[in-house]
């Protein structure tokens, strides 16, 4: 049995992108996720791969884009503000469909905010927050533990479907310490016939995104809609308690998920029918799980560290079939069981 090391979220999520192959990484200083940078500083040169402190996000996004070409596994890390300013190479990366993973850290806004921990960048993450019609598959760690075990998963899709891959972390997450056991060392399966490494012996191979005839990018756009269908089909990714006789469902991903659960726990000893669905993929969104509670369940209350944005997604994946509440903190507060109990009692009375 692989020991448990006690670290800090961060610094799981770098240990485990570079046991699951990633050798390339470039990013820019940020709070609150600058344990990131700070770790792939020194492991990268260790493991043989590439650490580069870029001038700007936007060299950095950019410098992954270029490394994601010759078949590398590569990774970015920002909060919040620069993952904004990274948003155009992100586009070109869902454009080009190049496989690179890009971890947001979120952080108390909009504008500069601050550095508490927050969800309010949910919107930008699953609704593509560049040009064009693109997605990125969003990912949602709960744990220390998940924040390594999704960060191998995040790699694997990427390559897979040829797209960036984001993981939707929070302040609490990035700077929290847990025990957390790491796999053995993975590597890629996937064949990359498609990658720029030269053409001695073979046809040249062409990678962009300017398609300048209407019916050819068209055309593409279809194609992408296709691959991204199948990933709703076959990606979607959920935690349900209490999913068989629950009248209310609770629904958080990441640090509010783990209130809800103590939440779950306390009111289940009480005799209540309450449970909780934790969304683990953003996008796709969990839709099948939900439509299945919706059959039984009464009504749901989306918890979230933002002014209310998950919630749309509840309410389109269950076809406003069933009332969906809100109980949320914002600008780097962080919901209490207290307060959770409350908007219960308040939907109830």
């Amino acid at each position: 049995m692989a020991k448990k090391i006690l670290m800090c979220g961060n610094e799981a999520l770098a240990e485990a992108a570079i046991r699951s192959g990633c050798r390339f990484y470039a990013g820019y200083p940020i709070t609150p996720q600058n344990e990131i940078p700070a770790y792939m500083s020194k492991r990268m040169p260790e493991a043989g791969g590439v650490f580069i402190q870029s001038e700007s996000e936007l060299a950095a996004i950019n410098m992954v884009f270029g490394s994601s070409l010759t078949g590398m596994r590569a990774m970015t890390s920002s909060s919040s503000p620069g993952i904004s300013l990274k948003q155009e190479g992100i586009s070109y990366l869902a454009a080009c469909e190049l496989p690179a993973v890009i971890v947001n850290i979120m952080r108390g806004g909009p504008g500069l905010g601050n550095i508490g921990p927050s969800q309010s960048d949910y919107f930008q993450a699953v609704k593509g927050g560049g040009h064009g019609d693109y997605r990125l598959i969003v990912i949602a760690p709960a744990s220390c533990q998940e924040m390594a075990d999704l960060a191998i998963l995040s790699f694997d899709l990427a390559d897979k479907y040829r797209m960036p891959v984001m993981i939707l972390g929070d302040g609490i997450l990035g700077q929290m310490m847990e025990p957390v056991e790491f796999k053995a060392e993975t590597k890629s399966e996937i064949k990359k016939d498609w990658i720029l490494d030269g053409c001695k012996g073979r046809k040249p191979r062409v990678i962009k995104s300017l398609i300048l005839k209407e019916a050819e990018l068209e055309e593409f756009n279809l194609k992408l809609q296709a691959k991204y269908d199948r990933i709703k089909s076959e990606e979607q990714r959920c935690e349900v308690l209490y999913g068989d006789d629950s009248e209310l469902m609770l629904v958080a991903y990441g640090t509010p998920s783990r209130i809800c659960r103590s939440v779950v726990e306390k009111l289940r000893k009480k005799g209540k029918k309450i449970g909780m669905i934790r969304p683990i993929t953003l996008w796709p969104f969990p839709e099948k799980e939900f439509k299945k509670l919706a059959k039984n369940v009464k009504l749901f209350l989306a918890v979230e560290m933002s002014c209310g944005q998950m919630i749309e997604d509840v309410r389109l994946a269950i076809d406003c079939a069933k009332p969906v509440h809100f109980y949320g903190r914002t600008g780097g507060e962080i919901p209490s069981e207290d307060g959770i109990i409350k908007a219960i009692e308040n939907i109830n009375g």
